[in-house]
């Protein structure tokens, strides 16, 4: 278990200042996450790379030259808000582009992707590559549903490589792609992690037994075998990733880097144990072992588990694979021609504007309205993160009821700031919005603040609002929920509750309603739908591997909306 810690809600922010205090010669703190403290004599295209910590050295620990030049860090298993990786991304931009790269989970992908059309509006390209390697989280004709382990730092490498040897940003992107497609991974764990604070692991495997196919979040394993030994898990290991060997590669002479990485409390020498039977059989099999590396590089917390990659190489990722960085946590060779960069110039690239637009009259006192919901919401959301996470742990990593509380006190003080600051309702909602993604993190924060933000616009700073625009805007934040997450109704997420909600309001106020009757009714749907989720089968998201152990729990996501909609009535109807 994690023993030394504070408070368990400042160890992310603590953990991020202690690593900049002891890796300065590295790194620099930007809002968000960490920087490069040096640069090169010339401009490159800037490797962005990030998630949820826990995983050190991933991602933090790979910032450096020859490898990433910035990393988004969210908290605990939790990915980067929108806000996070925004201000990370341009700190780290040179003028030449960004590429970002992170594992494919579902929060990183819809936060990752906002902060990419914010850098496009800000006039700087894009381009994102995902690590797509874990073998067990789907099958082969579904490769782009994958998840990413310790194959992160594989493309990290190979992109950060791209950037230092001066490709531009279509070159560095498709050659990182390359990487992605040439490697596999599998995981195996023997138990699960514990939180800082947290008094049970995520997750138990029995006596005796093995999870095959875990998720570095904490998520379980997807089958489950007896513990084998060292030399039974390096066949076991071995034998499923040569069953995919990448298209092209012929296996008799076929190079390949071995990475086997410990996920947290398996010892270097038990990995080396493994490593052992790893080396034999790939090279009884014909394969050429090139720079193998053995240690941590992706982990999962006090995780009792590992991981192997195998990379097949051609001979331009070789180059790039095996060509020098300089990191606080992963280190070849030597580069020079770097430059040391102030602490100043970066924070000021990162800062961003934070102004509110003055509301009408009318709109003000509806923004006071807004900021008593937001109170009564963050009360709400104290009361019920312990049961959230419940839900949440059934199938998922046990998130969301923390996410959700950390989204709705940010959302709270910053509705109450944006209201004695004269703002409207539309930008008291889309300040909140921007709060609640920050703060909340993964996908229900990216996920909230699509929708707040939609439905701010949507609400604006200068009419007075009535029942019809109310359901309109709420239509739009619908919308944009739909548009962000990709979910449809029956996928077990929280578009299960917004869809019955959206439908009810409106068509109440269609048929005369004055508004409070309306969502009275509105919320009774979207509770009832979010009951209703307990028969359907999870088919999005982290618990998309775990669905069918999500069948008879509803899902947390509808769950939580539901009391947050209620809430709102309760708070301005009585």
């Amino acid at each position: 278990m994690t023993r030394l810690f504070n408070d368990p809600d400042d160890f992310r922010d603590e953990l991020v200042e202690g690593f900049v205090a002891a890796n300065g010669r590295w790194v620099r703190a930007v809002p968000g996450g960490v920087v490069r403290s040096t640069r090169g004599d010339e401009p490159t295209v800037s490797l962005v790379v990030g998630g949820g910590s826990g995983h050190y050295p991933a991602f933090a620990g790979l910032v450096g030259p020859g490898l990433a030049h910035g990393a988004a860090m969210g908290n605990l298993f939790a990915s980067p808000s929108t806000q996070q990786v925004h201000s990370v991304a341009l700190a780290a931009d040179q003028g030449k582009g960004v590429v970002f790269s992170y594992g494919n989970y579902a929060g990183d992908v819809l936060n990752f992707d906002a902060a990419a059309e914010r850098l496009r509006a800000d006039g700087i390209d894009c381009r994102t590559v995902l690590a797509t390697d874990d073998i067990w989280s789907a099958p082969p004709e579904e490769k782009e549903k994958r998840r990413g382990i310790a194959g992160d730092l594989v493309v990290f490498k190979v992109a950060g490589a791209a950037c230092q040897a001066g490709y531009d940003l279509d070159a560095v992107e498709t050659v990182a792609r390359r990487a992605n497609d040439r490697m596999r991974s599998l995981g195996v764990a023997f138990d699960g992690c514990t939180l800082p604070g947290a008094k049970e692991p995520l997750f138990h495997v029995p006596p005796g037994r093995m999870a095959i196919g875990l998720g570095i979040h904490g998520e379980p394993g997807i089958d489950e075998t007896d513990v084998p030994t060292a030399e039974e898990l390096a066949e076991l290991f071995v034998s499923k990733l040569l069953e995919e060997v990448p298209d092209g590669v012929d296996l008799a002479g076929a190079r390949v880097v071995p990475i086997l990485n410990g996920l947290g409390t398996v010892k270097y020498e038990e990995l080396f144990v493994v490593y052992r039977g790893v080396h034999r059989l790939l090279t009884e099999a014909g394969a050429v072992v090139v720079d193998p590396e053995v240690g941590e590089f992706c982990t999962s917390f006090d995780m009792a588990g590992c991981s192997l990659t195998l990379l097949w190489l051609d001979e331009e990722l070789e180059q790039l694979w095996t060509a020098p960085c300089d990191t606080p946590a992963f280190r070849r060779g030597q580069v020079s021609g770097q430059h040391t960069v102030s602490a100043e110039e970066l924070q000021a690239k990162a800062a961003g504007a934070d102004e509110v637009t003055e509301g009408s009259e009318e709109s003000k006192q509806h923004a006071e309205q807004v900021a008593r919901v937001f109170d009564a919401v963050a009360t709400l959301l104290d009361e019920q993160a312990d049961e959230l996470g419940r839900i949440d742990r059934i199938a998922g990593d046990g998130d969301h009821g923390i996410g959700m509380q950390r989204g709705g006190r940010a959302a709270k003080d910053a509705a109450r700031d944006a209201v004695v600051r004269g703002a409207g309702a539309g930008s008291t909602l889309r300040k909140a919005a921007d709060a609640w993604g920050d703060k909340g993190g993964g996908t229900s924060g990216a996920i909230w603040a699509a929708m707040l933000d939609a439905l701010g616009q949507a609400v604006g700073d200068t009419d007075a609002l009535d029942a019809r625009a109310v359901a309109t805007a709420v239509r739009a934040a619908e919308e944009a929920v739909e548009k962000a997450g990709g979910a449809s109704v029956g996928d077990k997420t929280m578009v299960d509750a917004i869809v019955p909600f959206v439908r009810t309001l409106d068509e109440r106020v269609e048929a005369g309603d004055d508004l409070g009757t309306a969502w009275d009714a509105a919320a009774t749907a979207a509770h009832e739908a979010a009951e209703g989720t307990k028969e359907l089968t999870a088919k999005l998201g982290r618990a998309r591997s775990h669905g069918e152990k999500s069948v008879g729990t509803p899902d947390p996501g509808a769950v939580s909306f539901a009391m947050v909609v209620r809430t709102a009535h309760q708070t301005l109807w009585g």
